[in-house]
């Protein structure tokens, strides 16, 4: 017998790679596009709850904020669960619970109610995004991470196109059964996710090692290499504790450019249909494809440009020029008439997707472990705080000024801060 006969056979990376992107990201995906359709189906809905229940526009933007209050809260208890019990459980639990809620959605009667459904989606959901996070620093070397990140983004994207005109039919099934149009909207859009859970309990490995689609030695090596990374990152960074992570000024700069990016993310996402209702006499679906049409470019953003964060020095200056990117493009939708404004947007949203799954590699250089799943909980449990300023600071300056566009300002001067910070981001070096 030749003496490599025995030997246990492993795919060379790139290939291994494309095993385990076809096999993980459809399914992590999906249960994005879900999640974020979820949270945001509330704003092609704008008009027909402040119709029907009478909520102001500064309480609908309080009640798309709390989402993120309560989100943010359960954030770091949710993935250190997620590291204790495994990706598989928490995830089906996730998306069971918040499926749910969001379906009772649809039985609203008020603000006070309204508040506290959205409330308590929030908590439901928390979790999801930085457990997918942590969960792919398990499978992927840091020089793909920026890759993977970026497909797991485009749920985003895809939730944005389909969702403002899916939710434009579904409002138009108004009286049917006694109900209003957004009732059926919530109950519609909430049961997938229930449905989704039972796969991703079937099919969602944990880890490596128990990947029916990995040979034992693949899984070994693997894990081997990925461990190596982690602990020279965080032996380099010398950030070894949840208390340190919290005064590490690399892991802040991290949060202060991610709350900049998620203010504008969410600005958008709640305010672009009642903006782009301001643009003529248009029907519900026709509101929903123009609203889909930014987001078209933040799905090419997240998948053009991560590809090329191959390294600290490249991953720094991609995020800095997309957050310039996303300055001029709200600042071109707040002056501009509806042709320019839209390109404004889309050139923001392109930018939204194209830095934020290059940020989040960024931790991954300086953590392992339970740290590193605290840690970027962290991240996305105080830049998150965003998704409720946003939209909050969204629906006050409409009210005060009685224009829709009055509150991209705020978005621009806070991404202006966002990109002058971006500058001092450093990959994996000494915590100072």
């Amino acid at each position: 017998m030749p003496k490599n006969a025995a030997e246990p056979v492993v795919r060379p990376p790139r290939e291994l790679n494309r095993v385990i992107f076809r096999k993980l990201l459809p399914l992590l995906i999906g249960a994005y596009i879900i999640s974020f359709l979820d949270r945001t189906n509330i704003g092609i809905a704008k008009e027909q709850l402040q119709i029907d229940l009478g909520i102001s526009a500064t309480a609908y933007g309080i009640g798309a904020g709390l989402f993120f209050i309560t989100y943010s809260l359960a954030e770091i208890p949710s993935n250190l669960i997620l590291h204790r019990v495994g990706a598989r459980f928490w995830i089906t639990r996730i998306m069971i619970t918040w499926g749910l809620i969001s379906a009772g959605m649809a039985f609203v009667q008020g603000e006070w109610s309204f508040y506290v459904m959205r409330m308590l989606l929030g908590a439901a959901e928390a979790g999801l995004f930085p457990g997918v996070m942590y969960f792919l620093t398990q499978w992927f070397t840091r020089a793909d991470r920026a890759k993977a990140n970026g497909l797991f983004l485009l749920g985003v994207s895809a939730a944005s196109i389909l969702g403002p005109p899916l939710g434009g039919l579904l409002l138009g099934l108004d009286g049917l059964g006694g109900m209003h149009g957004w009732q059926w909207m919530f109950l519609i859009e909430g049961l997938p996710a229930c449905l989704l859970a039972f796969v991703v309990w079937k099919k969602l490995p944990d880890r490596p090692d128990r990947a029916k689609f990995l040979t034992a030695a693949e899984a070994e090596d693997l894990q081997r290499r990925i461990a190596a990374e982690d602990e020279a990152g965080a032996e380099a960074s010398g950030t070894h504790s949840m208390r340190q992570v919290w005064r590490d000024k690399q892991i802040l700069l991290v949060v202060a450019v991610y709350l900049s990016q998620q203010i504008a993310v969410y600005a958008l996402s709640y305010f672009l249909p009642s903006i782009i209702g301001t643009y003529g006499e248009l029907s519900t679906l026709q509101i929903g494809l123009l609203t889909s049409v930014p987001w078209i470019f933040a799905g090419l953003g997240a998948f053009l440009v991560p590809r090329f964060a191959t390294s600290g020095g490249r991953s720094r200056n991609l995020i800095s020029v997309t957050m310039v990117g996303i300055c001029v493009g709200f600042a071109l939708g707040a002056v501009s008439g509806p042709v320019v404004g839209l390109i404004g947007f889309c050139l923001g949203a392109f930018s939204f997707f194209a830095m934020q799954p290059i940020l989040f590699t960024f931790p991954a250089s300086r953590l392992s472990g339970a740290t590193l799943a605290g840690g970027i909980a962290f991240v996305n449990t105080i830049g998150l705080f965003g998704g409720f300023l946003g939209p909050y600071v969204m629906g006050a300056m409409e009210d005060l000024t009685g224009s829709k566009l009055s509150g991209l300002w705020f978005v621009v001067g806070v991404c202006a801060v966002g990109t002058a910070l971006s500058f001092f981001l450093k990959y994996g070096e000494k915590r100072s």
